[in-house]
């Protein structure tokens, strides 16, 4: 039930000591502050680092080749190694039960592309039909390479938007004639990365019409691949993990690299990485949290430390209540509520001030690693439950030394 006389109360004592009061606050609303600021900038990171992820397929593998450093089976290190289609055949045979998308590539730097009297330098990649999934590309017209365009080495380009955008501003793409090196190409469609304008500045085209353009023979630059995922995440790692060091010493095994020769292959998976990166991020965050907490534990001492001066001062009015029937529990109460009320008004205007700065500073925040951060309504809630809760232990110790005085003892205090 609702107490005017002990609210009352309660604004009187903090009216007279409103700077130690004042103080004391301030240092809750700093532990919530700061609390808040970190969880909002670690959710950032988290946004930041899952939207680099999204670039490409989480489960992609992306397998490519260098030159041998070790002595191996006779031969002499400084070989290089070259990857071909009957590689990228003998692995698709070999994992064919978890693969789920693959491609051959191969590619060029600063290939010259013109339309009409528009050209510019874009990175030309033969590829597979599975090339769209791994790259997380989306067709905004026209369509993405197909079986048939490598079956019969078709001349045609899936380009990316910002090509489009250069070379034909506001006019259709799909259906128009580009030169790539030289050579006419027909516009099939137009694709969008997630991994933004340097993503969509390159070309593909069907890898069977790239190694004849640009006479690589059978020669590839790199495979890639995604495995099919699970729904248990280190199920996923796991079988990623798997698939990548059955590739790794399938290409070792043709070509005499020896095994430890961490050069002459080189096997990279998504999955491994994000696994590192989100356990780092949730170890990140558990510190924030820590930080945040043990500075928030500062102000609930300061507030159990003000209540203790409060009870002292208090002493010889408490002794009254209690002489004249006041429960043990009533005085108990008196003390928390106005522990409770200090912390709550003091780590609110800290939280409202964490998120009103989170608020205005993160349209400002353009980084590839940090995006949008902000506290969640999780965040939001268990932060409230912990200003309850900060109240609560401020005050009981203040408490029970009130719950526990003497009446006749509290009568004789000066």
């Amino acid at each position: 039930m609702f107490d005017i006389e002990r609210w009352q109360e309660i604004f009187e004592t903090i009216g007279k000591n409103k700077l130690r009061t004042f103080l004391t606050g301030l240092s809750v609303a700093s532990g919530i502050f700061i609390l808040v600021i970190l969880l909002g900038f670690s959710s950032g990171i988290q946004k930041g680092v899952k939207l680099q992820f999204a670039q490409d397929a989480e489960s992609r593998i992306s397998v490519w080749t260098n030159v041998t450093t070790k002595e191996y089976k006779g031969l002499n290190p400084g070989r290089r190694i070259q990857l071909h289609n009957s590689d990228y055949e003998t692995i698709n045979t070999k994992f064919e039960d978890e693969i789920e998308h693959k491609t051959a590539l191969y590619n060029i730097w600063g290939g010259r592309v013109n339309y009409k009297n528009e050209f510019g330098n874009y990175r030309i990649e033969g590829a597979n039909p599975g090339q769209q999934f791994i790259e997380n590309a989306s067709l905004t017209s026209g369509r993405f390479l197909n079986q048939n365009d490598i079956d019969e080495g078709v001349k045609v380009a899936i380009i990316g938007n910002k090509v489009k955008q250069e070379l034909f501003k506001t006019e259709e793409a799909v259906g128009k004639t580009i030169k790539i090196t030289g050579i006419n190409f027909i516009v099939a469609g137009v694709f969008t990365d997630p991994g933004g304008e340097r993503e969509e500045q390159r070309i593909f085209i069907p890898i069977s019409t790239a190694q004849r353009v640009f006479n690589a023979g059978d020669k590839l630059r790199s495979v890639a691949y995604t495995v099919k995922m699970s729904d248990n995440f280190d199920e996923a790692v796991a079988l990623s993990a798997a698939v990548s060091d059955g590739i790794e010493k399938e290409i070792k095994s043709r070509y005499s690299i020896a095994p430890d020769d961490r050069s002459a292959v080189r096997v990279f998976y998504n999955l491994e990485e994000a696994q590192q990166i989100y356990g780092l991020i949730d170890t990140m965050r558990l510190v924030f949290w820590v930080i945040g907490i043990f500075t928030i534990v500062a102000g609930v001492v300061g507030v159990s430390n003000i209540m203790l001066i409060i009870v002292k001062e208090r002493t010889k009015e408490i002794g009254v209540r209690k002489a004249l029937g006041a429960l043990p529990s009533s005085i108990v109460g008196m003390i928390l509520q106005e522990s409770v009320f200090i912390t709550a008004i003091a780590g609110f205007t800290g939280l409202f001030a964490g998120v009103a700065l989170l608020e205005a500073v993160s349209p400002l925040i353009d980084s590839d690693f940090i995006k949008s951060p902000q506290v969640n309504f999780t965040t939001a809630v268990s932060t409230v439950l912990i200003l309850i809760l900060s109240g609560a232990v401020a005050g009981y110790i203040p408490a029970r030394r009130a719950a526990n005085i003497k009446p006749i003892e509290a009568l004789r205090d000066e």
